[in-house]
């Protein structure tokens, strides 16, 4: 299982987050590894096709290795705090290299796989995070992927404050071991 933490800080909310719904998953007996996008250098997608035709993707960068590490993944955690009601830019460069999964071949290598989004954010009402929700699930809906669940936990802006939230890493927890159980 690949976690994915799309925010610029390390250990914070969201890194935490998506660190608690891996243990979940481990607790299912998931192998699991982070993936923080502050760490790697992915570039933009510039619309060369080159995946659609089935070749290599023009750019070369880390993401041409994330392929991999996400076609060998059974799921998928995609975590990011809402940035002016979106995702972060990291994280939505990173989806936009997503476009690699549109050709026949590469499709096979991620239709069927489950997902799950863990949104911390600062705003304490859930619907500043709807318009990061709906991109996610437009997105999963696209590529055929399932998306079991999310965990929204509103009300955390500084480092480490979501450790307070118990019930929301509890949410998390289980979260982590649905995505193997509920198969």
């Amino acid at each position: 299982m690949l976690g994915v933490v799309g925010s610029p800080r390390r250990k914070g909310n969201t890194h935490i987050l998506v660190s608690r719904i891996l243990e979940g998953a481990t607790s299912e007996g998931a192998v699991v590894e982070h993936l923080l996008l502050r760490d790697l250098k992915i570039l933009e997608c510039d619309g060369c096709h080159a995946c659609w035709k089935g070749r290599r993707c023009s750019k070369n960068d880390d993401m041409i290795g994330v392929y991999s590490k996400i076609a060998e993944s059974d799921a998928l955690v995609f975590g990011t705090p809402v940035y002016w009601y979106g995702p972060t830019a990291l994280m939505k460069g990173f989806i936009d290299r997503f476009v690699y999964f549109n050709c026949p071949e590469n499709r096979e290598k991620i239709k069927g796989k489950r997902a799950a989004i863990a949104v911390p954010f600062e705003e304490e009402k859930d619907e500043a995070a709807e318009l990061v929700v709906a991109f996610f699930e437009r997105s999963l809906e696209y590529l055929e992927m399932e998306l079991v669940g999310k965990v929204l936990v509103p009300g955390v802006t500084r480092r480490g404050e979501i450790k307070k939230r118990e019930e929301k890493l509890r949410e998390g927890y289980e979260l982590g071991k649905r995505l193997l159980r509920d198969r």
